[in-house]
Parts: structure tokens; C-alpha cells; sequence
């Protein structure tokens, strides 16, 4: 078990390129397995979620050629091109890994079984198997298939298009479903109840594959081959720069740019609460790459100001409500954040565990059923503190201790390296 040691910094500067989406480097991986040829993939997260999916690829019997590194070669062999693994997948602590996975197992032919460690084994999966299940796949699991391990008989060629409504906004289920749409004879629907984020929709065009989106519901019609239209260039993580930009909004006298950041707008409501916030934060250099749009973004310190998180702004900002959490610790008045149940079941309950964490350090939280109430203070106080082995929590406890008084430890910090491989050296590069 490792532990992370964190000073109170004088301020974040100079320029920093933090590692590729993690969003992006799943779908990538999947996709060109399943695509017609070679595709090159530059940016790929070199982290223990993503490869444990690009391993999980190669078990199917593609190959990758670079493995290990951020620049792969996936040597496609089609829709049908995936053989039965001979053994286990082991998806790690990755729930993107394991739902997108299952979506497209779900329109193989063969068996497979999906597992993880004993976090993932926690997070729900009914969400999935509810309606892959209607899709023809035979699904089992712990629980009734409500919990991994998950063993997956594929319906092959009686793979059924579905219209389905989810009752969570969620990119997993909505990809999971248009990735097992892909073996399907006709159109997959799928509905939510507010848009979650679309990197599966640009991707699927990238590659060539007709998907039509109507409001908050998207169709794609099955059997279309993927044909990428040249090399995936994969940006930075908008959730892990997440982590940077509140560390300069609230440590004093930092000024910090970060580079070619993907700005997709589903994922950018880090940006709009931080700009409800009083923020300074500009973007710089608009550009897109692979479908994806992409910005350098400057931060500079001002103090903030306390705002409201809810509705339709909580999807595209679901990752980062952690951090937020200990802006909204610094800022002046009180935050409201509501509208986030879905925060008790990702790696940890992250409702309990940022509120717990926060106290410990001195900020005034008050836990609601979905969601927090905090009253910013000018500081907080450095404090002994846990991850529960959740990366976000860890990094967010990380960045609190900036700006707190005195030194700050967080426990447990291995799990970091699962989505922001390199995290305590780039926060020691900027921060001290």
C-alpha cells in the first residue's frame, strides 16, 4: 500500500501534458478490433483500466501490435473476426472495460466470462444485462446477473434491434447497447432521460458508421462494417486536467496551462461549473482530432465563489464532482449538489466518501441522499486521509492538500495509476 505526501503549494505554473482520455482510449481498442484492417492509435492511456481492455482484445484473438505503449497498432479482422477466449477477462477495476465489453460479447457467437477485483465486482451490472438480455444474449452473474463475475453466451446472427429507454443517463449502457446493435439485423434505439457523453457516437463515425441522434435518443443500424478514416489521435483526459484546474483555482498565485485537452461538450461541465464559480479559465488554440475537439486551457487563481450542481449539468460533470467537492470547499457561500445518486455506486460511494474526507480536513459538508451541501472556508487543514480505493477520491484528497495548512497524506494511492498513470510527478512538477 502506498501513501501520498502532499505540502502546501506557493502556486501552480508553467505548461503540462497530462496522459490520453481514458473515455476515448477504451472505445478505440474496441473499435478497431472490430474494424477492417490496421488502425494506429496515438495517445492511448497507458493505464491499468485501459490495458486491462486492450488485453481482454487480444484474448479474442487480434493482435496489438505496441502494447504497453501510447502509440498501438490494432490489426482488425471485422465484425466477425473475434474468437472465444480461452480463458477469464479480468477487466481489473474498470467498469467501462467490463459494460462496453459486454455489449459487444453480447453479439458474438461464442461464451465468455467477464470479472474484475473486488470493487468492480460491487458496481452494478442489471443496468446492462437487463437489456442485452432482450437483445438474445444469455447473461448470468452474482445476483441474478445483477453483480460480475458475468458469463455471457452470445446471440450471434439472432442478435435483436431494440428500442430501449434507459433510466439512467449513462455512455456505458448507451454504448454497451449500440455496440451489440452492430450484430443486429434493423435499428437500436436507445433513450436517456438527458444526453450523456457521445465519444461512442463520433467514434462510430470516425470509423465510418452511420449514427443518427434525435434529441436525447440515438439509432444506428446493425452490420455496418468500420472502416477507420485514417490514424486516431486521442487527447488529454478532461477528468484527469479536472484535478490541475482546481488546483489553480484555489491555491494562490497560479497560472497554469494545460495542453491539447479534448473538449467535447458533453464532458466540459468541469469547465462550466468552475466558470460559475468565478473562475479564470480560458481556452486557447480551438482544434479537433479524430471527431474529437481539443483546446489548450489556461487557469489562473481567483477566489471562488460558492454555486449550484444539478439537472442536466451533473452528466457532464459526473467524473469531476469529487474535485469539485473541494473547490466548493474553498469557495465562498454555499454549494448545492444535487441530482447525483449515481455517485454512491462508481468506485466508491462517492457521496459518502468525499464528505467523510472533506471533514477530516475541516470543511463543512453535509452528505445528502444525492448529493452535498458545503460551506466554503478561506482554508482547510491538512489531515491523515484514505482513498477507499477509488483513484478520483484519491487525486481530489491530493489537490484539497494544496491549498490546505500544514501536510496532507492520502493512503492507498495505488488505484491512481488505474486512469492518470504519472499523476504525483506531474502534480510535483506543477505545484512545487
Amino acid at each position: 500500500m502506498s501513501n501520498l505526501t502532499i505540502k502546501p503549494s506557493r502556486g501552480l505554473h508553467g505548461a503540462i501534458t497530462l496522459p490520453g482520455d481514458k473515455s476515448v482510449s477504451h472505445r478505440s481498442v474496441i473499435f478497431a478490433a472490430i474494424a477492417e484492417g490496421d488502425t494506429l492509435i496515438n495517445g492511448f492511456l497507458v493505464g491499468e483500466d485501459t490495458l486491462n481492455t486492450a488485453r481482454a482484445i487480444e484474448s479474442m484473438g487480434i493482435v496489438i501490435d505496441g502494447l504497453g505503449s501510447s502509440r498501438l497498432t490494432v490489426r482488425g479482422k471485422g465484425l466477425d473476426g473475434l474468437a472465444e477466449p480461452s480463458g477469464v477477462l479480468d477487466l481489473g477495476n474498470s467498469g467501462t472495460g467490463m459494460r462496453l465489453l459486454a455489449g459487444l460479447l453480447a453479439g458474438q457467437d461464442f461464451f465468455s466470462i467477464l470479472t474484475g477485483d473486488q470493487y468492480l465486482r460491487k458496481r452494478p451490472m442489471a443496468r446492462i444485462v437487463e437489456p442485452l438480455r432482450t437483445m438474445g444474449a444469455t447473461i448470468d452473474g452474482r445476483s441474478g446477473g445483477r453483480l460480475a463475475p458475468l458469463s455471457i453466451r452470445g446471440a450471434g446472427s439472432k442478435t435483436r434491434a431494440i428500442d430501449y429507454t434507459s433510466p439512467v443517463a449513462s455512455a456505458q449502457v448507451k454504448t454497451a447497447l449500440l455496440l451489440a446493435g452492430l450484430y443486429a439485423e434493423g435499428e437500436t434505439t436507445v433513450r436517456e432521460p438527458s444526453k450523456s457523453r457521445d465519444h461512442t457516437e463520433r467514434m462510430f463515425r470516425f470509423f465510418n458508421v452511420e449514427v443518427s441522434e434525435q434529441g436525447i435518443a440515438v439509432t444506428l443500424r446493425g452490420r455496418q462494417a468500420l472502416r477507420p478514416k485514417g490514424p486516431i489521435e486521442i487527447p488529454a483526459d478532461i477528468s484527469s486536467a479536472a484535478f490541475f484546474m482546481v488546483a489553480a483555482c484555489i491555491v494562490p498565485g497560479s497560472e497554469l496551462l494545460i495542453k491539447n485537452v479534448g473538449v467535447n461538450p458533453t464532458r466540459t461541465g468541469i469547465i462550466d461549473v468552475l466558470l460559475s464559480m468565478g473562475a479564470d479559465i480560458t481556452l486557447r488554440n480551438p482544434r479537433e482530432q479524430a471527431g474529437e475537439p481539443v483546446a489548450d486551457i489556461g487557469v489562473r487563481y481567483r477566489k471562488l465563489r460558492a454555486t449550484r450542481i444539478e439537472g442536466a449539468m451533473v452528466p457532464r460533470a459526473i467524473d469531476e464532482i469529487p474535485v469539485l467537492s473541494v473547490a466548493a470547499s474553498y469557495a465562498g457561500g454555499t454549494t448545492i449538489i444535487k441530482d447525483a445518486a449515481e455517485l454512491r455506486v462508481k468506485e466508491s460511494d462517492r457521496i459518502a466518501t468525499m464528505a467523510a474526507e472533506l471533514k477530516k480536513l475541516g470543511a463543512a459538508v453535509k452528505e445528502l441522499p444525492d448529493g452535498m451541501e458545503i460551506i466554503g472556508r478561506d482554508s482547510l487543514d491538512g489531515a491523515m486521509c484514505e482513498s477507499y480505493g477509488d483513484h478520483r477520491i484519491a487525486m481530489s484528497l491530493a489537490v484539497a492538500g494544496l491549498a490546505a495548512r500544514g501536510e496532507t497524506v492520502v493512503s492507498d494511492t495505488e488505484w491512481i495509476d488505474t486512469s492518470f498513470p504519472g499523476f504525483e510527478q506531474l502534480l510535483r512538477q506543477a505545484a512545487y
